[in-house]
């Protein structure tokens, strides 16, 4: 793989993890849109590892808050908010989970089309603009209960198809059960971590099972700049989503979608 490539590549990823556009759809269909061969597997973890580092290194002070009182819930048997948002990331998790492993290989090998990642991206960008529109969430991250924890964990096995948007479909679910925009953010990033921890390693363990050469200049630099893209998209969306809403992102979403249909002969799987 070309360093510009790589570059590009590890741009993009840090860029739309975290933004409700799809970073899937686009590390899939971008090299086939310019030409580029597949980018390969451990490049996908090293920019995953990056993005993960990104959401840990910016919600440091709440994850450490998170981890001891997940710990005070098993030893000493506390109830705190704190402890019930933690158990709640990790109820939050077993849906996608089971998802993945269920469903992997449908996923492989029907899902990643284009047409299935332009529809996706049309369906569920005007999903999020009802969420946003109807929306009147006046419910903080502390105040997340159990009804929207599993109706979140549970949308978010919907961004297995390519195109949904996992921060977009959790983000989506948390509006329309009355959080507001900062929080459903927030919660969407926090619930990342458990899932990149859970796709890496699968990704590692079907490496491992591979012939392909590992690059380790190539996937270390890859992760630094996911990295860092990653955490300044991070605090410049939560900063905006705020003040202007999620209609640009809508709006970036369909006119994706459009141009993949009308791309779709070159862009088909």
């Amino acid at each position: 793989m070309e360093w510009f490539q790589m570059v590009v590549l590890a741009l993009v990823q840090g860029l739309t993890e975290f933004l409700p556009i799809s970073s899937s759809a686009h590390l899939i269909l971008f090299p086939r849109l310019v030409g580029w061969q597949d980018q390969g597997l451990a490049f996908d973890i090293g920019v995953h590892l990056g993005t993960l580092l990104a959401v840990l290194g910016y919600f440091r002070n709440e994850v450490k808050l998170l981890a001891v009182a997940w710990l005070k819930t098993l030893y000493r048997r506390a109830s705190s908010a704190e402890g019930r948002l933690a158990w709640g990331l990790v109820v939050g998790t077993i849906p996608v989970g089971l998802a993945g492993v269920l469903f992997n290989d449908l996923i492989e090998s029907t899902l990643r089309s284009g047409l299935v990642i332009a529809l996706s991206t049309l369906f569920f960008g005007l999903l999020l603009w009802w969420a946003d529109a109807r929306g009147r969430g006046q419910l903080g991250l502390e105040m997340i209960g159990w009804k929207a924890i599993v109706v979140i964990g549970l949308a978010q096995a919907l961004a297995l198809i390519p195109g949904t948007s996992r921060s977009g479909i959790t983000i989506t679910a948390g509006l329309a059960m009355g959080l507001t925009r900062q929080a459903a953010a927030r919660y969407s990033f926090l619930l990342s971590i458990p899932v990149i921890l859970l796709a890496g390693g699968w990704q590692a363990v079907t490496l491992a099972g591979l012939s392909e050469e590992v690059m380790w200049e190539s996937l270390g630099l890859g992760a630094l700049l996911a990295a860092i893209s990653a955490f300044l998209t991070i605090h410049w969306f939560l900063k905006l989503v705020e003040r202007v809403g999620l209609l640009p992102f809508v709006v970036y979403r369909l006119a994706l979608g459009l141009l993949l249909l009308m791309v779709m002969p070159t862009s088909s799987a």
